[in-house]
């Protein structure tokens, strides 16, 4: 390992951190208020974390029903600021020891690409066997001891350790010292670095014929069905034992792959996808001329012309 840079805690970071930060932000009444007072509140913030009195702020909670119940917790605008900072500081340091084939909150990776590579294995494997599971409520689940013990093998800054302190600190759930919040930039470096551990393990020690990572959504193929259970049974006591994490009881399966499997909200095959019925219901409800162009590139991925021609319809009458 190189020399480790320590972080730029400058004035001309916290600015540079805080644009970041800004690029794309709604208007809302707290970015107008932060604004007006900017040069004294980003100045503050360089002499508190300079000064080592940094204190994380309240969180702000909402629910969002998507696919499932999740509790969004957002910090205030100058936390925010602070994540920047650790998330462009973390990232550098750690994304390159991340294997090829894990996908999500990376530049040049993501949700498309997964599935791509699912298609893919499916289309290289089709006559293996696939374990799919998931993380229950894994951000909920996070030890933030364990966390921390696995950024300070990387880690030696004494500034970006007590910088890291307060951000967990600052969250907490019915069991002190467990989860990260969904809302924060810096969850999603943490829940990559966390993951890291067992990508590790399935790569180098279960070495199953392949293996795919997005989130805490992974697959493992084989070829052999047993050799596929044992490394089920090996990857479930890991992650148990020690990231204390527990796997989804309903979605810890293993199948054939010539029998399809639905992952990232499609249905995959060797020969072929679509998207999801719930997915589909999902794009009718809610296209919009701002999202119709995300939509578009995702249909044009997954459907046929039929879906297609109805976009192209919806896209008339929502201009007319």
């Amino acid at each position: 390992m190189g020399r480790e840079v320590s972080i730029d805690l400058g004035l001309g970071n916290i600015w540079k951190a805080w644009f970041a930060f800004r690029k794309g932000k709604r208007k809302t009444y707290e970015m107008h208020e932060f604004e007006y007072y900017l040069e004294d509140r980003l100045c503050e913030l360089h002499q508190d974390l300079n000064n080592g009195r940094y204190k994380h702020g309240v969180y702000r909670t909402f629910i969002v029903c998507d696919n499932k119940r999740r509790e969004i917790s957002v910090s205030p605008i100058r936390d925010r600021i602070v994540h920047r900072l650790l998330y462009d500081y973390l990232v550098p340091i750690w994304d390159k020891t991340f294997i090829y084939d894990a996908w999500s909150c990376r530049k040049g990776k993501g949700l498309l690409g997964a599935i791509e590579r699912t298609q893919q294995f499916l289309k290289s494997y089709p006559q293996s066997y696939i374990w799919r599971a998931d993380i229950q409520k894994f951000f909920d689940n996070v030890d933030q001891r364990v966390l921390f013990e696995i950024l300070q093998r990387r880690i030696t800054d004494k500034k970006v350790l007590a910088l890291i302190r307060e951000v967990l600190r600052s969250y907490s759930t019915l069991t002190k010292g467990v989860g990260i919040p969904i809302g924060n930039l810096t969850s999603q470096i943490f829940s990559n670095i966390y993951l890291n551990e067992l990508d590790r393990v399935v790569k180098h020690q279960l070495k199953p014929t392949a293996y795919l990572r997005y989130g805490d959504d992974f697959l493992l193929f084989d070829m052999d069905e047993k050799k596929l259970r044992n490394m089920r049974e090996e990857a479930v006591q890991f992650i148990s034992n020690v990231l204390k994490l527990p796997v989804h009881s309903k979605n810890d399966l293993i199948f054939k792959a010539k029998h399809g499997l639905k992952f990232l909200g499609t249905e995959a095959w060797p020969s072929g996808r679509r998207l999801s019925r719930r997915n589909k219901t999902r794009i009718f409800n809610r296209l919009d001329l701002r999202n119709a162009a995300s939509y578009h590139g995702v249909i044009s991925k997954h459907e046929g012309e039929k879906m297609q021609n109805w976009l192209a319809w919806k896209m008339h009458a929502l201009l007319d």
